[in-house]
Protein backbone atom coordinates (compact mmCIF):
# COMPACT_ATOMS: atom_id res chain seq x y z
CA UNK A 1 0.00 0.00 0.00
CA UNK A 2 1.20 3.51 -0.80
CA UNK A 3 0.10 7.10 -0.31
CA UNK A 4 1.07 10.50 -1.65
CA UNK A 5 2.73 13.26 0.33
CA UNK A 6 2.44 16.57 -1.53
CA UNK A 7 3.79 20.10 -1.29
CA UNK A 8 7.28 21.48 -0.85
CA UNK A 9 7.42 21.51 2.96
CA UNK A 10 5.95 18.03 3.37
CA UNK A 11 8.18 16.46 0.74
CA UNK A 12 11.23 18.26 2.15
CA UNK A 13 10.49 16.82 5.61
CA UNK A 14 9.98 13.36 4.13
CA UNK A 15 13.30 13.41 2.29
CA UNK A 16 15.08 14.69 5.39
CA UNK A 17 13.58 12.31 7.93
CA UNK A 18 12.38 9.20 6.08
CA UNK A 19 13.75 8.97 2.52
CA UNK A 20 13.63 5.15 2.69
CA UNK A 21 9.83 5.32 2.60
CA UNK A 22 9.79 7.14 -0.76
CA UNK A 23 8.92 4.97 -3.74
CA UNK A 24 9.10 7.70 -6.37
CA UNK A 25 8.95 11.47 -6.70
CA UNK A 26 6.57 13.15 -9.14
CA UNK A 27 7.72 16.59 -10.32
CA UNK A 28 5.81 18.96 -12.56
CA UNK A 29 7.37 19.20 -15.98
CA UNK A 30 8.93 22.61 -16.59
CA UNK A 31 8.40 23.81 -13.01
CA UNK A 32 10.06 27.17 -12.30
CA UNK A 33 9.81 26.69 -8.52
CA UNK A 34 13.39 26.79 -7.23
CA UNK A 35 12.58 24.68 -4.16
CA UNK A 36 10.96 22.02 -6.32
CA UNK A 37 14.12 21.88 -8.42
CA UNK A 38 16.23 21.62 -5.25
CA UNK A 39 14.13 18.74 -3.94
CA UNK A 40 14.33 17.02 -7.31
CA UNK A 41 18.14 17.27 -7.18
CA UNK A 42 18.17 16.02 -3.58
CA UNK A 43 15.99 13.04 -4.49
CA UNK A 44 18.25 12.11 -7.40
CA UNK A 45 21.29 12.39 -5.10
CA UNK A 46 19.57 9.97 -2.72
CA UNK A 47 19.09 7.55 -5.60
CA UNK A 48 15.31 7.94 -5.73
CA UNK A 49 13.22 7.63 -8.88
CA UNK A 50 12.08 11.03 -10.18
CA UNK A 51 9.23 11.12 -12.70
CA UNK A 52 8.36 14.29 -14.68
CA UNK A 53 4.57 14.64 -14.83
CA UNK A 54 1.99 17.15 -16.02
CA UNK A 55 0.31 19.40 -13.47
CA UNK A 56 -2.99 17.62 -14.14
CA UNK A 57 -1.40 14.27 -13.30
CA UNK A 58 -0.14 15.60 -9.96
CA UNK A 59 -3.57 17.17 -9.33
CA UNK A 60 -5.13 13.71 -9.62
CA UNK A 61 -3.00 12.18 -6.87
CA UNK A 62 -3.16 15.11 -4.47
CA UNK A 63 -6.67 14.61 -3.06
CA UNK A 64 -7.39 18.32 -3.42
CA UNK A 65 -4.29 19.47 -1.51
CA UNK A 66 -2.16 22.31 -2.92
CA UNK A 67 0.85 20.41 -4.21
CA UNK A 68 3.07 23.19 -5.66
CA UNK A 69 4.17 20.88 -8.44
CA UNK A 70 5.66 18.06 -6.37
CA UNK A 71 4.35 14.81 -4.86
CA UNK A 72 6.10 11.82 -3.32
CA UNK A 73 4.57 8.36 -3.53
CA UNK A 74 5.66 6.57 -0.40
CA UNK A 75 4.92 3.56 1.73
CA UNK A 76 1.72 4.17 3.65
CA UNK A 77 2.26 5.70 7.07
CA UNK A 78 1.50 3.09 9.69
CA UNK A 79 -0.17 4.69 12.68
CA UNK A 80 0.88 3.44 16.07
CA UNK A 81 -1.68 1.54 18.13
CA UNK A 82 -2.65 1.32 21.77
CA UNK A 83 -0.01 -1.40 22.11
CA UNK A 84 2.62 1.31 21.51
CA UNK A 85 1.14 3.71 24.04
CA UNK A 86 2.81 2.20 27.10
CA UNK A 87 6.22 2.47 25.41
CA UNK A 88 5.64 6.12 24.55
CA UNK A 89 4.55 6.84 28.14
CA UNK A 90 7.56 5.05 29.62
CA UNK A 91 10.04 6.78 27.32
CA UNK A 92 8.62 10.25 28.05
CA UNK A 93 8.31 9.73 31.82
CA UNK A 94 7.45 12.88 33.76
CA UNK A 95 7.93 14.98 30.61
CA UNK A 96 5.06 13.28 28.77
CA UNK A 97 2.80 15.65 26.85
CA UNK A 98 0.01 13.94 24.91
CA UNK A 99 -2.59 15.57 22.68
CA UNK A 100 -5.84 13.60 22.41
CA UNK A 101 -8.35 14.58 19.73
CA UNK A 102 -11.86 13.23 20.18
CA UNK A 103 -13.34 12.99 16.71
CA UNK A 104 -11.60 15.67 14.62
CA UNK A 105 -12.83 15.11 11.07
CA UNK A 106 -11.39 18.01 9.08
CA UNK A 107 -7.98 17.04 7.64
CA UNK A 108 -6.84 20.67 7.73
CA UNK A 109 -7.55 20.79 11.46
CA UNK A 110 -5.73 17.52 12.11
CA UNK A 111 -2.75 18.72 10.09
CA UNK A 112 -2.63 22.00 12.03
CA UNK A 113 -2.89 20.11 15.34
CA UNK A 114 0.00 17.84 14.34
CA UNK A 115 2.04 20.90 13.41
CA UNK A 116 1.41 22.53 16.81
CA UNK A 117 2.06 19.24 18.62
CA UNK A 118 5.41 18.77 16.90
CA UNK A 119 6.38 22.40 17.52
CA UNK A 120 5.54 22.05 21.22
CA UNK A 121 7.51 18.82 21.56
CA UNK A 122 4.45 16.66 22.24
CA UNK A 123 5.01 12.98 22.96
CA UNK A 124 2.26 11.86 20.58
CA UNK A 125 -1.12 12.72 19.11
CA UNK A 126 -3.81 10.16 19.91
CA UNK A 127 -7.09 9.84 17.96
CA UNK A 128 -9.93 7.31 17.72
CA UNK A 129 -9.90 5.08 14.66
CA UNK A 130 -13.61 5.60 13.89
CA UNK A 131 -15.44 8.84 13.09
CA UNK A 132 -12.17 10.75 12.87
CA UNK A 133 -9.80 11.63 10.06
CA UNK A 134 -6.52 9.76 9.69
CA UNK A 135 -3.36 10.71 7.82
CA UNK A 136 -4.21 11.84 4.27
CA UNK A 137 -2.36 13.93 1.65
CA UNK A 138 -4.22 17.01 2.90
CA UNK A 139 -3.16 16.23 6.49
CA UNK A 140 0.46 15.81 5.37
CA UNK A 141 0.30 19.16 3.57
CA UNK A 142 -1.42 21.03 6.41
CA UNK A 143 1.03 19.64 8.95
CA UNK A 144 4.01 21.13 7.04
CA UNK A 145 5.96 17.92 7.57
CA UNK A 146 4.97 17.33 11.19
CA UNK A 147 2.99 14.23 10.22
CA UNK A 148 6.33 12.56 9.49
CA UNK A 149 7.86 13.56 12.83
CA UNK A 150 5.32 13.39 15.65
CA UNK A 151 4.07 9.93 16.70
CA UNK A 152 0.45 9.42 15.60
CA UNK A 153 -1.59 6.87 17.52
CA UNK A 154 -4.96 5.52 16.39
CA UNK A 155 -6.97 3.58 18.98
CA UNK A 156 -10.21 1.64 18.81
CA UNK A 157 -11.39 3.06 22.12
CA UNK A 158 -10.25 6.52 23.22
CA UNK A 159 -11.69 6.09 26.73
CA UNK A 160 -9.61 2.93 27.21
CA UNK A 161 -6.49 4.78 26.06
CA UNK A 162 -7.25 7.50 28.60
CA UNK A 163 -7.51 4.86 31.33
CA UNK A 164 -4.10 3.51 30.35
CA UNK A 165 -2.62 7.01 30.52
CA UNK A 166 -4.12 7.58 33.97
CA UNK A 167 -2.88 4.22 35.26
CA UNK A 168 0.62 5.29 34.20
CA UNK A 169 0.38 8.52 36.19
CA UNK A 170 -0.58 10.89 33.37
CA UNK A 171 -3.01 13.63 34.44
CA UNK A 172 -5.69 14.41 31.86
CA UNK A 173 -7.17 17.84 31.21
CA UNK A 174 -10.06 18.26 28.79
CA UNK A 175 -10.79 21.59 27.13
CA UNK A 176 -14.39 22.79 26.92
CA UNK A 177 -16.17 26.13 26.98
CA UNK A 178 -18.11 25.09 30.07
CA UNK A 179 -14.96 24.11 31.97
CA UNK A 180 -14.99 24.81 35.70
CA UNK A 181 -11.60 26.54 35.78
CA UNK A 182 -9.24 28.44 33.53
CA UNK A 183 -6.63 26.48 31.60
CA UNK A 184 -4.06 28.82 33.11
CA UNK A 185 -4.95 27.60 36.61
CA UNK A 186 -4.22 23.95 35.81
CA UNK A 187 -0.79 22.53 36.66
CA UNK A 188 0.60 21.19 33.37
CA UNK A 189 4.21 20.71 34.48
CA UNK A 190 4.26 16.92 34.93
CA UNK A 191 3.11 14.05 32.74
CA UNK A 192 -0.10 15.35 31.18
CA UNK A 193 -2.54 14.76 28.36
CA UNK A 194 -4.69 17.48 26.81
CA UNK A 195 -8.02 16.48 25.29
CA UNK A 196 -9.97 18.44 22.70
CA UNK A 197 -13.24 17.49 21.06
CA UNK A 198 -14.11 17.45 17.39
CA UNK A 199 -15.63 20.18 15.32
CA UNK A 200 -19.11 21.18 16.43
CA UNK A 201 -19.89 18.63 19.14
CA UNK A 202 -16.76 18.89 21.25
CA UNK A 203 -15.79 16.09 23.63
CA UNK A 204 -18.15 13.15 23.94
CA UNK A 205 -19.67 12.46 27.35
CA UNK A 206 -17.55 9.39 28.12
CA UNK A 207 -14.38 11.23 27.11
CA UNK A 208 -15.26 14.14 29.39
CA UNK A 209 -15.93 11.77 32.30
CA UNK A 210 -12.45 10.25 31.97
CA UNK A 211 -10.75 13.64 32.39
CA UNK A 212 -9.21 14.61 35.73
CA UNK A 213 -9.96 18.27 34.99
CA UNK A 214 -12.16 20.10 32.51
CA UNK A 215 -10.81 23.57 31.85
CA UNK A 216 -11.64 26.44 29.54
CA UNK A 217 -9.60 28.96 27.60
CA UNK A 218 -10.79 32.39 28.83
CA UNK A 219 -12.60 34.31 26.09
CA UNK A 220 -12.75 38.10 26.17
CA UNK A 221 -14.47 39.03 22.92
CA UNK A 222 -17.78 38.12 21.36
CA UNK A 223 -16.57 34.79 19.95
CA UNK A 224 -17.88 31.82 21.95
CA UNK A 225 -15.37 29.20 20.87
CA UNK A 226 -12.08 28.65 19.02
CA UNK A 227 -11.17 26.37 16.17
CA UNK A 228 -9.89 23.05 17.56
CA UNK A 229 -6.42 23.54 16.07
CA UNK A 230 -6.13 27.04 17.56
CA UNK A 231 -7.24 25.75 20.97
CA UNK A 232 -4.77 22.87 20.73
CA UNK A 233 -1.92 25.28 20.02
CA UNK A 234 -2.82 27.49 22.97
CA UNK A 235 -3.08 24.52 25.35
CA UNK A 236 0.13 22.86 24.18
CA UNK A 237 2.17 26.02 24.48
CA UNK A 238 0.69 26.83 27.89
CA UNK A 239 2.04 23.45 28.98
CA UNK A 240 5.38 24.29 27.38
CA UNK A 241 5.42 27.71 29.10
CA UNK A 242 4.80 26.15 32.50
CA UNK A 243 7.65 23.74 31.88
CA UNK A 244 10.05 26.60 31.37
CA UNK A 245 9.91 26.97 27.59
Amino acid sequence: MSEFVVGVNSVEALLAHDPASVIELLVEQGSKNARVRELEAQARKLGLTVLPRSRDAIDRVSDGARHQGIAARCKRTTAKSIADLSTLIAEAGNKALFLLLDGVQDPHNLGACLRSAEAAGATAVVVPRDRAVGITPIVHKASAGAAERVPFVQVANLARAMEELKEAGVWITGLAGEGTQSLYQVDLRGAVALVLGGEGEGMRRLTREKCDYVAKIPMYGGVESLNVSVAAGIALFEARRQRGG
